[in-house]
């Protein structure tokens, strides 16, 4: 499984569409096998999610995202967890795995 991370300064981002970098984090029996650092196409409606698929994203873990972009991620196949905190990317992911990830609100309102 493949998770997708927005980062800011090498953590997790509020908000994906403005960050500069995704973590794309390779897991297999539930432990981190691998994780590349990649700068994204630019930012324009559609890309980003079409972009993560072709690198085999299957989960985005964000702070916030607009409800467009939630669809169009999950009409390329990619579940979209949000609500997480600014963390390093690694955490992020082990939280998750663990069910232990303090998941809030979508941090973006629009």
């Amino acid at each position: 499984m493949k998770f997708a991370i927005p980062l800011a300064e090498g953590k997790l981002a509020v908000h994906f569409g403005h960050c500069r970098e995704f973590a794309i984090i390779e897991v297999e029996d539930n432990q981190i096998k691998n994780k590349e650092v990649h700068t994204p196409p630019p930012h324009e409606p559609g890309v980003l999610p079409k972009w993560l698929h072709e690198m085999g994203a299957e989960v985005i873990i964000a702070g916030g995202m607009g409800q467009m972009a939630v669809g169009l991620f999950q009409q390329n196949g990619i579940q979209v967890v949000l609500g997480a905190p600014s963390m390093e990317p690694e955490a992020v992911v082990k939280g998750y795995l663990e069910d232990s990830l303090a998941i809030g609100d979508n941090l973006c309102d629009h």
